[in-house]
Formats: C-alpha cells, sequence, structure tokens
C-alpha cells in the first residue's frame, strides 16, 4: 500500500497563520486548547507536503492517533498576532511516529511554545499495530 510513492522526503515544514478572536481567552491570550489544534494543522501539512493525506490513509484503514502530546509555554500570543509553526519529525520506530514543533511570533521572532506529539497506529479495532514504513523518513 502507497509503496509507489516510498518514505517521506520532506521532514520538516512551515505554516504561517494568524490568532483568530475565538482562540483566545478573556486575558487576548491563545488558549491553551488551541495549541493541539495548532500542532494537528502542522502535521496535516507535513503529510500533505509528502504526498499523503489523512482522509486517503483512514479511507485505506490507516489511523494515527495521538498518543502522546506535550506542549511548553513559553510566552503569550494574542488575537491576530502572526505566526509559524515549524513542524519536524523526530523519532520514528515500528510503534511510534514523533512530531516536534516550535512556534514563533513573525513580528518579533518571539518563541512561543515548544510542542511534541507522538502518533501510534491502531487498527480499525483499536489495537495497535506498526507503523506504515512509507511513513518512515527517506534514508
Amino acid at each position: 500500500m502507497f509503496s509507489d510513492k516510498g518514505r517521506c522526503k520532506v521532514s520538516s515544514c512551515e505554516i504561517r497563520f494568524r490568532v483568530r478572536y475565538d482562540e483566545v481567552d478573556r486575558q487576548d491570550a491563545v488558549h491553551n486548547s488551541r495549541y493541539a489544534m495548532y500542532f494537528e494543522m502542522g502535521r496535516t501539512e507535513l503529510l500533505r507536503q509528502n504526498g499523503y493525506d489523512y482522509k486517503t490513509l483512514e479511507d485505506k484503514g490507516i489511523k494515527l492517533v495521538v498518543a502522546r502530546l506535550e506542549v511548553k509555554f513559553l510566552a503569550p500570543a494574542g488575537y491576530d498576532d502572526e505566526l509559524v509553526l515549524t513542524t519536524r519529525v523526530g523519532k520514528v520506530n515500528r510503534a511510534k511516529l514523533e512530531h516536534v514543533y516550535e512556534l514563533r511570533r513573525v513580528a518579533d521572532n518571539r518563541l512561543i511554545a515548544q510542542g511534541l506529539t507522538v502518533l501510534a497506529h491502531v487498527r480499525a479495532d483499536g489495537k495497535l499495530t506498526e507503523i506504515p514504513k512509507f511513513l518512515f523518513p527517506a534514508e
């Protein structure tokens, strides 16, 4: 499955976006729950740059679930701030696919947050299974 594309050649990507009004709390800071969404946006784009998309993978029975999420909050971001998120592939092995993140404010290049996610591959019945080889970085 997907062997015609080989392994992932792109191991890092950047996306830019602006903080929307509904993403901030009463202190005009991005609510902590939004960082998981931002990280998902980065993973989705990185996957897309490698020629894949989550919908197609899931239609083929490949379900990647977040098994671990870490966020280190370093500075607040507010409404209408332009942010740049760098997403990199971390450790990948049979059991896990790791991504690391850096979120910066464009105006002053200030590091806003750092993060990590670990994805696991599960079958339709919810049982863990190996990460597909085509999701490994090219060597």
